[in-house]
């Protein structure tokens, strides 16, 4: 037969009550788990969207090549592309060139021969595609050093890629997921903008 309450002892009431706390607790936890989870994803969210490249940079390289170009993630992503083409030389002798004219004086004369050695010579490792006339005209540049001893080689290779790998590049594979994906994060990023401003918005009516 049952036993009524009133017949336990008070030490298991008060055990009865403590187990009923612990589990409504338990019960509200998964909630509030749940938030912290969320709000933790949308951090990892937005630190992962700082890696890479915005929406705004994506559309501003379909511009013109020189927002590609004088962007470092611009270079970064077209000489990922360079790469699949095997002609990561051409972007490599640019920004070696450019890094160059700001060396200082003292140190041009073997800065140059370096680059004339890695890419303008016949046969260098990493060889641009120079005409005979513009390859001969750097060489003497080289014997006497100066910041634009390299300029009509850089043109050239600028133009060559602009030309050609540029528009390569503009319809590869690599643009268009970074245009998808870029513009799904900036979906992403104005949806929770968006509830931030209406929670601010609730708290300060509350």
């Amino acid at each position: 037969m049952c036993r009524g309450l009133a017949t336990l002892p008070a030490t298991c009431l008060k055990s009865a009550k403590d187990i009923k706390h612990k589990i409504s607790f338990l019960l509200q936890k998964p909630e509030h788990h749940t938030s912290h989870q969320s709000q933790i994803k949308e951090k990892n969210y937005a630190a992962a969207a700082q890696s890479g490249p915005t929406a705004a940079e994506v559309k501003k390289w379909k511009e013109s090549f020189n927002h590609v170009i004088t962007s470092e993630m611009g270079r970064t992503v077209f000489g990922n592309f360079l790469k699949s083409e095997y002609s990561k030389e051409n972007l490599d002798f640019w920004v070696a060139c450019e890094v160059y004219k700001k060396s200082a004086p003292s140190k041009m004369a073997n800065r140059s021969k370096q680059i004339y050695q890695q890419h303008v010579e016949a046969d260098a490792t990493n060889e641009v595609n120079l005409d005979a006339a513009t390859r001969e005209e750097t060489k003497k540049n080289v014997e006497n050093p100066c910041p634009c001893c390299f300029d009509e080689a850089q043109q050239m290779i600028y133009t060559l890629m602009e030309k050609d790998s540029y528009r390569r590049f503009l319809n590869s594979k690599l643009i268009q997921d970074l245009t998808r994906t870029t513009a799904a994060q900036e979906k992403k990023e104005r949806k929770i903008s968006d509830s931030a401003k209406n929670g601010q918005a609730l708290t300060g009516g509350a």
